[in-house]
């Protein structure tokens, strides 16, 4: 059987609850609804650190990041003996040609290039950031920009609506934006620069911030329409309490900034991404590629966007930051148009592409093929899911945590605190009201911790292969 292509799209800091067809009446995503409409879309995917870094290495790898020593954001590198690890080594390996355009953050790229990894990559297009203190010629979007007569810093400030705070206003028009530059390099790429089967990878920086979406699409956000993120007085107390686990902001009320404002911008930056992911779809659909791709939009976490009176990431498991997308479609193979609630995990993209395709499943995966749910033979796929935390960010607290989450219940524990969370999401989907102290639910507390510690173990990294029986 011939492979078919794949296309693997990956947004940063993109939240569950951000696609039209999937319930949000605020946005129009087209593209991503046209995608669910024909293949499968996850209603309950979860990531396995609200980081990016060791997100990135769990989902490109099928293991947790703590199995991988990549437990953080700024780490020096990549480890050799995992590098085998990565998908692009095995659709490699098998024959597909291989293309990154955008973000990898497997390592730091802080004051630097992020090192090469022996990714299987044969093109590979970097960019990090949409600054312009990197090298130009190792900046592909640097220079992809200099090509184009223009000047990131010139063309940003240029670009500025006013009437809004500085962080939430418009920046780089569309036709200069690092976006853009990612879905050039793949239709490139797709309408012939690539020898078929193909696999491409395309990491857009949006809508990480800042969140500053070209002043095109902010200007048709109405930021008063938007609902305030979410918020009692009841999380100013609760927040207080995790004042000492890492984050990177300060509990807020939302009502005392411009919270809809950051909103406005951050959907206004989805609906920018939507619009390069139609293009990259349409040079699939336009060169009669449809039928043979395999496509798999996804984000590598969330974003906290005010809820809960925090904005940004960090040692937090609310559902804004570690519920994400993921939509999968192959016509010819997959259902079109179904909604799994089936909870699931970023580390079963490498299983379900492998087994899609035919291909070997290593013994070391974390994750489990999602194809029973994608060919519509089966509806439930986990028990439980799990999400970790461990010294991700240049912080001075170093925290430490875990979330494991079921179908009605999450558990958070705070290492080294004594501290945790736990929510009854049946009743209290918005996580306002924690029960981690409530006497009434202490067994169930210790049923949840026992499953977590179990499940903790069960993906520890074994270490050296075994060369005998002593």
């Amino acid at each position: 059987m011939a492979l078919p292509n794949v296309l693997l799209f990956c947004t940063d800091q993109q939240r569950f609850d951000t696609i039209g067809a999937l319930g949000n009446p605020h946005i129009r995503t087209p593209h991503l609804d046209r995608l669910a409409a024909n293949g499968v879309a996850f209603e309950n995917a979860y990531c396995q650190t609200p980081i990016c870094t060791p997100s990135r290495a769990s989902f490109l790898t099928g293991c947790y990041a703590s199995a991988l020593h990549v437990n953080r954001n700024g780490n020096e590198y990549f480890p050799l003996r995992f590098q085998e690890r990565l998908l692009s080594r095995h659709l490699n390996n098998a024959g597909l040609e291989c293309g990154m355009a955008g973000k990898f953050h497997l390592s730091s790229a802080y004051q630097r290039v992020e090192p090469r990894l022996e990714d299987g990559y044969r093109h590979f297009e970097w960019s990090h950031a949409p600054r312009m203190d990197w090298p130009v010629h190792k900046h592909s979007y640097a220079k992809w920009l200099r090509d184009k007569g223009a000047d990131f810093q010139s063309e940003y400030a240029k670009r500025k609506l006013g009437g809004r705070p500085a962080e939430f206003d418009a920046g780089i028009a569309a036709e200069l934006h690092e976006t853009t530059w990612c879905a050039d390099y793949a239709t490139r790429w797709i309408r012939g620069g690539l020898r078929k089967p193909w696999f491409i990878t395309v990491n857009t920086y949006a809508p990480h911030p800042p969140h500053q979406p070209p002043p095109e699409f902010l200007e048709r956000m109405q930021p008063s329409r938007l609902p305030l993120p979410l918020w009692r007085s009841s999380d100013a107390t609760q927040q207080a309490k995790l004042a000492t686990v890492d984050f990177q902001s300060q509990a807020k009320d939302p009502s005392t900034y411009a919270s809809q404002m950051l909103k406005a911008a951050y959907y206004a930056q989805i609906e920018f991404v939507d619009d390069a992911f139609g293009k990259v779809m349409d040079a699939i659909r336009d060169t009669g590629q449809l039928d043979n791709t395999l496509v798999v939009f996804l984000s590598d976490h969330g974003e906290t966007l005010g809820d809960h009176g925090l904005t940004h990431k960090g040692c937090r498991f609310y559902e804004g930051l570690v519920h994400v997308p993921l939509i999968v479609s192959w016509p010819a193979k997959f259902k079109r148009g179904l909604r799994s609630k089936a909870l699931v995990e970023l580390t079963d993209i490498v299983p379900t592409i492998l087994d899609s395709l035919g291909l070997r499943q290593p013994w070391y995966l974390h994750g489990r093929s999602l194809k029973p749910l994608l060919e519509g033979n089966s509806v439930k796929h986990r028990d439980f899911v799990r999400s970790e935390y461990h010294d991700a960010l240049d912080l001075p607290d170093h925290s430490h945590a875990n979330m494991l989450r079921n179908e009605r219940y999450k558990l958070v524990h705070y290492h080294g605190h004594s501290l945790g969370e736990l929510y009854d999401l049946e009743r209290d989907p918005h996580e306002f009201t924690n029960l981690w102290d409530d006497p009434r639910h202490s067994a169930l507390k210790m049923d949840l911790t026992k499953q977590l510690f179990d499940a903790v173990m069960a993906a520890s990294d074994e270490g050296q292969p075994r060369v005998g029986p002593m």
